[in-house]
């Protein structure tokens, strides 16, 4: 299942990673992590709660990182 979460920082990706692209990171991992696919319905906030951290943490990462060799887009 991970092996489907792609590199999300340039100079992998030639533009910033979208928001969509940083969600499905963060489903992709919630699922691997969970063991679930799809939560049962008494998991679902549980589920979302972690995919937001997530997709939030990943986004601080990507913002924060400085690729050495690449410009800094600011």
């Amino acid at each position: 299942m991970c092996r489907s979460i792609k590199t999300l920082r340039p100079p992998a990706i030639p533009e910033d990673a979208t928001e969509e692209e940083i969600r499905a990171a963060a489903l992709q991992y919630v699922r691997k992590v969970s063991g679930f696919r799809a939560p049962a319905a008494h998991n679902r906030e549980v589920f979302d709660r972690a995919v937001d951290a997530v997709a939030d943490a990943t986004a601080a990462l990507l913002a924060d990182l400085e690729v050495r060799g690449a410009a800094r887009a600011s």
